[in-house]
């Protein structure tokens, strides 16, 4: 009853945030949509299978399932919805779902509507969705409903005295990252688990497998080393960049995490301050002959950084990298890690990073390296220049870990879908 008044409040309060929010207003606007989509697209004879994510890197854990069942068992309508914007915005022409839109705030009212039109008989919710509403009557319901690649720690309300484990109970079966998650659940009387990895290692391998070459990238690298600075933000951009000013044999590639004409200027300015010249990757596609100019200038060697001011293509570029950076370290946490480790290369992150597994893994054999100064990233980065046997060992191990540990993906398909 707290929980569902809570939730009322919260809907009450979004309905007035979107009057100053854009964010907020699009996914008020898309909930009214919901129920309309799903009594256009989905019919009463319809075989449904809900994938329910809360924003784009969930998205992406429960992708590769998705496609799988989207290939090998076409019998099932793919409805797939998100809470955040971000995710819907980006991915609501996403072929892989039938349906695509927003779940609905999770009060009764909406759980019973929603639920008489989708009417699923899977439901998939991944990592950290747990809507207590919806869980309970989709169990009332005898629908079948895992939670895919979550992880748990001892820390989360669940496991405090006033958590309420109501939402995991209702669960058939819960596929989890890590040995810890499936422990400290069953401490707590759930037994119902299932440790398999993360389905994200299935999906940046896919990625990796199916990239495009990039002739402009690899035009610009050449034969120089070359670093990735992905998801790049300011804090991070204030450690690397002058490092590399004293090392300008190696190029510089950074993919910043907001691409907004401020940012892109700051990062302009100091690069330009530290003797680079930059090079923006929509500039040189409009006219690739920029690539040609000279760089050497009166006062010596010009670095040469370019800088990727448009979205999807960054995980193509990390294989041109022999080092990567992962941006968010000194912010809310570090991005997506295994997306760069794939391609068999060393990734450095922030401080940020300890509820991040994959991270915590790659740093535990060898394959990533958390700075958090200027002086240990020149640290970690002296070494893998001075000593190239290092480096090549630190990116093995990256990869290494990655194609070792994935196939949790077929795990859970063959688990739900045999």
């Amino acid at each position: 009853m707290i929980y569902t008044i809570g939730i009322y409040f919260y809907a009450f309060a979004a309905i007035i945030a979107s009057f100053f929010s854009k964010k907020i207003r699009k996914r008020v606007y898309g909930i009214g949509q919901t129920f309309m989509l799903l009594h256009r697209h989905i019919k009463s004879t319809d075989r449904v299978v809900w994938f329910h994510a809360a924003s784009l890197g969930e998205f992406e854990q429960g992708r590769p399932l998705m496609e799988r069942l989207h290939e090998e068992c076409p019998e099932y309508k793919v409805l797939l919805t998100f809470f955040s914007p971000s995710g819907y915005e980006v991915r609501k022409d996403y072929e892989g779902a039938d349906l695509v839109c927003y779940i609905p705030f999770d009060t009764p009212g909406n759980v019973l509507s929603f639920l008489r039109l989708a009417h699923p008989e899977i439901a998939i919710f991944i990592k950290y969705e747990f809507w207590t509403n919806f869980l309970k009557a989709l169990h009332k319901r005898g629908t079948k409903v895992y939670s895919v690649s979550s992880i748990f720690r001892a820390d989360q309300h669940f496991f405090k005295w006033y958590g309420s484990l109501t939402p995991l109970r209702q669960f058939d079966h819960l596929f989890v990252q890590n040995q810890f998650s499936k422990d400290i659940l069953a401490e707590h009387g759930i037994t119902e688990t299932t440790v398999v990895g993360d389905t994200r290692l299935d999906r940046v391998i896919d990625i990796r497998n199916a990239a495009a070459p990039l002739p402009l990238v690899e035009q610009f690298v050449g034969d120089a080393p070359c670093f990735i600075a992905g998801s790049s933000w300011g804090p991070d951009e204030e450690i690397y960049i002058p490092y590399f000013a004293k090392h300008k044999d190696w190029k510089l590639i950074i993919a910043p995490h907001v691409i907004s004409e401020t940012h892109l200027k700051d990062i302009e300015k100091l690069l330009q301050e530290n003797g680079f010249d930059t090079l923006r990757y929509t500039e040189v596609e409009s006219d690739p002959e920029m690539l040609s100019a000279p760089k050497e200038s009166s006062e010596g060697q010009r670095g040469e950084a370019l800088i990727i001011n448009c979205f999807g293509k960054l995980s193509s570029i990390y294989r041109y990298g022999k080092v990567a950076l992962v941006g968010g370290g000194f912010g809310v946490g570090i991005h997506n890690v295994p997306e760069a480790a794939v391609y068999g290369i060393p990734v450095l992150f922030g401080p940020n990073n300890r509820k991040f597994r994959e991270a915590q893994a790659l740093k535990a054999c060898g394959g990533s390296f958390e700075y958090t100064d200027d002086s240990t990233f020149a640290g970690i980065m002296n070494r893998f220049i001075n000593d190239p046997e290092a480096l090549q060992q630190a990116g093995a191990a990256a990869g290494n870990y990655i194609n070792s540990n994935a196939g949790a993906a077929d795990k859970c398909f063959k688990a739900i879908f045999k």
